[in-house]
């Protein structure tokens, strides 16, 4: 029987998701939370990796049972047993061919930053001391929706067939708090695309970048001529979306 987990984490204590040699990831934490109520090895598929420090208001992965079980019974047992930086919001059963990471029809990201110094934000956001110009860079980020290879904003020597990506929302906008949020849909994401969209953004923000150098950047299908990737703790993963012949309930 195949189950989707639906889960928030904070990832400021964790190398990613994905399980790495002699550091903490979440997707391990997961498997070994499964495997003290269930006393059997069970191995967790999420729908992507994160990066160190990155975290997820929404997070999915699968795994199998042999037998069985009842959703609400394993969702107590785990959030009895998980940290308190991660947390299980809900397990449901799908067909045995569904995918966490393959079957995704589209991901959301959002990135925070904050004009305000805060003791509260630190984890939670890119401090920026000096405000940039957000309607520029949403005319910058306009051009994301018309692009298709992203390899400009690739991590450099992955194992991706392709970097094509259909983005389909890209935009910044104003929280009540001081903080702004830049949130961007696709249908699949780089490693690392959009840290390095964001902190390419930001000089674009910043004067440094004209929206036609923007342009350029997305044409040469060179990492190296996009700018430095924004920090780790701005960026979440917030939604993702399945088929709904999917589920068996």
């Amino acid at each position: 029987m195949r189950y989707f987990i639906y889960l928030e984490f904070d990832g400021s204590a964790y190398s990613g998701w994905q399980i790495q040699p002699h550091s903490p990831s979440v997707q391990q934490t997961l498997e070994e939370a499964l495997a003290l109520f269930l006393r059997r090895n069970v191995s967790v598929t999420g729908a992507g990796r994160t990066d160190a420090g990155v975290h997820a208001s929404q997070m999915v992965a699968h795994f199998d049972l042999d037998e069985p079980q009842d959703c609400a019974w394993m969702q107590n047992k785990m959030n009895g047993i998980l940290p308190p930086d991660i947390a299980v919001h809900r397990i449901v059963p799908v067909k045995p061919d569904a995918h966490a990471r393959f079957d995704a029809t589209s991901r959301t990201y959002k990135y925070y930053v904050t004009l305000n110094k805060s003791a509260f934000h630190r984890n939670y956001s890119w401090f920026l001391p000096n405000e940039p110009d957000f309607e520029l860079m949403n005319r910058a980020a306009e051009l994301l929706m018309e692009t298709l290879d992203f390899t400009s904003f690739s991590k450099l020597h992955t194992d991706t067939k392709t970097n094509d990506c259909h983005v389909t929302e890209a935009q910044w906008t104003p929280l009540d708090d001081g903080r702004w949020v830049f949130t961007i849909t696709a249908d699949r994401f780089l490693r690392n695309m959009v840290r390095a969209i964001v902190g390419t953004l930001m000089e674009v923000g910043r004067h440094k970048l004209t929206i036609d150098g923007f342009k350029q950047i997305i044409e040469s299908k060179d990492r190296c001529s996009a700018g430095d990737s924004a920090p780790a703790q701005g960026l979440f993963l917030n939604k993702i979306v399945y088929p709904d012949n999917l589920f068996m309930i």
